[in-house]
Order: C-alpha cells, then structure tokens, then sequence
C-alpha cells in the first residue's frame, strides 16, 4: 500500500496512491490514519474522484510522538566526518516540532553559518515495539518507509556536545511526499540526494553498518516505539552544505521525491 497526506476540504486526510492510467493520483480517503489501525493492510476507505498526485497539496505523512535517528550508519559518511565508525548504533532525536511538509522551505537559522543536507530513508512504526529480541522480525512492527532529510546545523553540531539544537530547528526536518510499504530495504534499496539537480548522495541500504532489522530491534531495547512513531536510517557519505536558494531533492527507489527548497 502507497498511502499519503492531503489537503482536502479544508483539511488534512489521508489518501490511497494508486496508478491511474501510468500515472500517480489519489483514488480513496482512508478513513482510519494507518498509524491507528488495527490491520494496515485493510483499512476503511471511501472512494474519491481520482486526484493527480502532482496536483495535490501534499503534507508530510506522518504525525510522530517522537523522531529517533541513527547516526554514522554508513562508513565513508563516517570517514568524511571524520569519525570513528561508532560501537553500537549511535543515537539522537529529531523534535516532531521541526516537520516539513514537501515542496516547502527550510529556513536557516541565523545564528547558523553552515547547513548541510542529509538524505536518508525513514520507518514509520506500525505498532507498539518494546523490547524485541535481536532475532526477532521487525517487518510486523513496520508501517511503511519514506523520504527524509535530516537537516544538519553543522557548525552548531559540533559546538555542541549534544546535537538538540543543530538537528532539531523548526523546519530541519522534510519528509514525504508518501508511505510505501511495498519496498523490501533487506534487499537493498537506493538512497540518493540531489541539490539543483546534480547528484551529491547515493548509497545502498545494502551499505548500512546496521540494517534497518538491528536498528529498530536496537531501539526497542531502549525506548518504547508508539505507533506513528518515525525512525532515521542514517545518511551516506557526500554530505555537504546548501545556501540560499538551492533546491534539494531526496530520493528512494520505490517511495518518490522529497522537493524543498533552502531559504
């Protein structure tokens, strides 16, 4: 199922994707938010004239409780940091407060000088996840997967030696433009950031120091993940910094196109 956010009678409802003569568009309201219900797979609907997906206002999909993030998850990212590939998964959060809906604008802090882009893929939690067992599937806990981008004071980052306030901004946090729950990231999947049109991420989930199963059976040793709840994979390497008026484009095979632009 490809579901997303939208704008519809003056307010924000979930939609069906589907693909209507090749092209994308929303072909139901889904009446139940897929984070609330008992089986995604069957969700009440109500049919709708098909609306083009690139015609809708497309809010971001998700409505967290909170947003955790693996850091250096790839080891050329941690190389062109210049860091140590960390022992165990390395943790932060992201507020829910610095969501972005696509097409939208992040906007640069003042006190900042230096921004950088970081695509990634995210997990969207699909029901209550505690404690799991290392061995222990984590596919039934998964709602779907989407586009973010872990948007990076750097310079405040590494001020700090904590990063709530390089990473968590209003704004620094872009996601969507939809939820795919058809992608299998266990085989591989590309991840690609694009800035006015010219390639400066692509890696492979193949390529993770921990996969998206170690990751979120890792979390859930710790912190209690709600549903809705959203998890950052981690960025590959090609990180860097954006000025005003460029155009990111995050990218992952089978979910689509996260657009912002940088102010």
């Amino acid at each position: 199922m490809r579901y997303c956010r939208f704008q519809f009678n003056g307010g924000a409802e979930y939609g069906l994707v589907e693909s209507v003569a090749g092209k994308d568009a929303i072909t139901c309201l889904l009446l139940t938010p897929p984070e609330e219900a008992t089986d995604s797979k069957n969700i009440p609907s109500r049919a709708i004239t098909p609306i083009p997906f690139s015609e809708a206002a497309i809010v971001a999909p998700v409505r967290p409780s909170k947003i955790v993030c693996v850091g250096r998850n790839y080891k050329e990212h941690a190389a062109e940091m210049g860091k140590d590939v960390p022992a165990e998964p390395l943790l932060f959060l992201k507020r829910p407060s610095a969501l972005l809906d696509p097409g939208r604008t992040i906007l640069r802090p003042k006190v900042s000088q230096r921004t950088d882009y970081e695509g990634e893929l995210g997990v969207i939690i699909a029901k209550l996840c505690h404690k799991l067992s290392p061995s222990e599937d984590v596919r039934p806990y998964i709602l779907g997967y989407t586009v973010v981008n872990d948007f990076t004071a750097r310079d405040l980052q590494r001020k700090d030696p904590q990063w709530t306030r390089g990473k968590g901004y209003d704004t620094f946090c872009p996601v969507g433009p939809l939820v795919n729950d058809e992608i299998d990231p266990w085989k591989g999947v590309t991840v690609e950031t694009r800035v006015n049109g010219q390639v400066k991420q692509q890696g492979d989930l193949a390529q993770q120091i921990w996969n998206v199963q170690e990751q979120i059976a890792y979390l859930s040793r710790l912190v209690t993940l709600q549903p809705g709840d959203l998890i950052f994979t981690g960025t590959p390497a090609g990180v860097g910094p954006v000025k005003a008026g460029d155009k990111l484009e995050g990218h992952v095979d089978g979910v689509g196109e996260l657009a912002v632009t940088y102010r």
